[in-house]
């Protein structure tokens, strides 16, 4: 007696893909077994590909066969049993043994006998052929994908596949968060945790996804894992790059973030890469302060228990003493008693919000201003190559018309040829350029802000960064008492600021309420006023050719030697250019940031 089983598969377990296929199959067999009088003692149902063997529903079917529940099978076409040599190998030898003695398709007939197995060996071979060199054509698109600067597959957190012009392009409602995150991670007083709760109430959740060993779904919704955080931040896709078969690849897609940043957070990432053993107490300020001996600082808390069941502890800052050749001899310090010197030390460089405010508003006009001179400047440089086009127009018109001969004429080519790609790069030079010295300021700007806040609250990690930023290696604790070296004026002041924002603090301090002489700093442009070397007015002019931004000026004028007259960094556009003078005199006191910080307090 015939007895079958029914089998139905489709090649993926996702449930939104192909999901007609087993409806149709089921449909099509329930007819076929009805029209032909076949009893169906099962019904089998698979949704997994036949390209690599160890499908579980067809192995027990098989297995059901060998015990002799049935001896028989129905499925659509011979590509729905195997796809791979191992499974077909072994349908053939069932047929061989006579364990399976019927096959039926409604798109195949088959017959038991030498010359029908031969027949079912090349469909199962052609069905191995197909999906192999499928394989090969989705390979072969693939790596024109990336020749092209796409990347195959998903796109990552704050970006979207775009099913119509099949790219991947920004999602624009998470890609701004994406940034903040990086900046966020940046500045060195995050942790992963901390940034996925950010994310977190910024409204990015995790997805529902699909697990293949067992056929369930997460209901998703949930805060980002400290792994998959690690993943985003590691992911060069957000400054324009991707990784495929681990090679790095340039991509054509919009980019999130800057590489400077990437690389910033790569470097934040490794220094706190090293697992640090977890401790009862966080102490503020470990690693940034040194011993005269050269040795770290570290800290250390001792605690005691009354008999009556009081708790008291004290946090200790002292030397490491690692040193064993050099005997230290500075004494340990207590940290309330350190925690007011370094806050004190801080406060400083803190700028009130009226200040910060004023300075905002001034770059704001200053970059307008900067935008319209921009625009007649670049007009003129554009109106200047259209007119050497033309005599160059001309200059081969007079050759054509041999008016001239060629030795004149290559030569006038020549110079004109000249002139117009110098002309070119400088046009080139005012568009990238342009008004980028403002977003640094700002964000200097930023920090100085947030000094006060981190000492009203007592945020002691974000003081540490402060600190270190300000001060980096140079603190040293001697006699109880912080020390700060290295104050001293240095020979390149734009990599120190903050000192000029100090020094800016203590002008104000001792001016009082009289403050006028901040806001006029420069002479009559191109005169350098008298001085005890030049003892006369003297013409000067500034060659630099950078000159014509904030932090440069800032990093190379002092204070003295300027007398009245208009404010000298409402120029700054101009500094630089040929024929232009202004005012100059070597350094030799306070930065002329100080200007630009307590001109407001007029």
């Amino acid at each position: 007696m015939e007895k079958y089983i029914l089998y139905a598969r489709k090649s993926t377990n996702a449930e939104d893909r192909q999901v007609l296929s087993i409806e149709a199959q089921l449909a099509e067999l329930r007819k076929y077994a009805k029209d032909n009088d076949l009893s169906i003692i099962d019904e089998l149902v698979e949704k997994r590909t036949a390209k690599m063997p160890g499908r579980p529903v067809f192995n027990d079917m098989l297995t059901r066969i060998a015990d002799g529940e049935a001896n028989g099978i129905l499925a659509w076409h011979p590509d729905r049993l195997a796809r791979n040599s191992i499974d077909g190998g072994q349908i053939v030898y069932l047929l061989d043994q006579t364990t399976i003695n019927y096959l039926r398709f409604p798109m195949f007939q088959f017959e038991n006998t030498s010359q029908g197995k031969f027949m079912l060996s090349i469909m199962f071979s052609q069905s191995k052929y197909y999906i192999d060199n499928l394989a090969e054509n989705v390979k072969r698109g693939l790596r024109q994908k990336v020749r092209r600067g796409e990347m195959p597959g998903l796109a990552p957190l704050g970006y979207i596949n775009d099913v119509r012009t099949k790219t991947i392009v920004k999602d624009k409602r998470i890609a701004p968060i994406i940034a903040d995150t990086f900046a966020l991670y940046a500045h060195g007083d995050k942790t992963m945790s901390e940034v996925a709760d950010f994310l977190f109430e910024k409204g990015v959740k995790t997805d529902g996804k699909y697990y293949k060993r067992n056929g369930k779904t997460s209901a998703g919704g949930k805060r980002l894992k400290d792994d998959r955080m690690k993943k985003i931040l590691q992911n060069p896709f957000y400054y324009g790059h991707f990784v495929y078969h681990g090679e790095t690849h340039e991509g054509v897609h919009a980019p999130i973030i800057s590489k400077v940043l990437f690389d910033k957070v790569q470097s934040v990432m490794q220094q706190r890469s090293h697992t640090q053993p977890e401790t009862k107490q966080n102490i503020p300020f470990l690693g940034l302060l040194k011993c005269p001996c050269g040795m770290s600082i570290t800290a250390e808390t001792k605690t005691k228990t009354q008999k009556n069941g009081n708790h008291h502890a004290w946090t200790y800052y002292r030397c490491s003493r690692k040193n064993k050749a050099a005997k230290c001899i500075e004494p340990a310090v207590r940290e309330n008693s350190l925690l007011p010197q370094l806050s004190a030390l801080l406060d400083e460089f803190s700028l009130s919000e009226k200040a910060i405010s004023w300075l905002d508003d001034r770059l704001t006009a200053d970059e307008a201003a900067d935008q319209n001179k921009d625009v007649t400047v670049v007009k003129g440089l554009r109106g200047d190559i259209e007119d050497l086009n033309g005599r160059q127009k001309r200059l081969l018109d007079s050759y054509l018309d041999q008016d001239i001969d060629r030795q004149t004429f290559v030569g006038k080519k020549n110079e004109i040829v000249s002139k117009k790609r110098t002309i070119e790069e400088r046009l080139a030079q005012i568009e990238r350029n342009r008004n980028a010295w403002v977003e640094p300021m700002r964000a200097w700007l930023k920090e100085i802000g947030s000094i006060c806040k981190s000492i009203e609250t007592n945020d002691y990690a974000r003081q540490k960064v402060l600190l270190a930023k300000i001060f980096g290696s140079n603190l040293f604790l001697r006699s109880k008492t912080i020390v700060a070296l290295g104050d001293a004026p240095q020979k390149s002041p734009l990599k120190t600021p903050w000192l000029a924002l100090r020094a800016a603090n203590k002008k104000a301090a001792r001016a009082g309420d009289n403050l006028e002489f901040f806001s006029d700093l420069a002479g009559t442009e191109g005169f350098e006023p008298p001085n005890a070397r030049t003892k006369t007015w003297c013409l000067t002019t500034w060659r630099r050719p950078t000159a014509d931004r904030y932090m440069l000026l800032l990093s190379n004028l002092r204070l003295d030697g300027f007398g009245p007259g208009r404010f000298l960094l409402t120029r700054l556009d101009r500094l630089g250019q040929p024929g232009v003078r202004t005012t100059w005199r070597r350094p030799n006191n306070s930065y002329a940031i100080v200007s630009l910080l307590m001109c407001m307090l007029k």
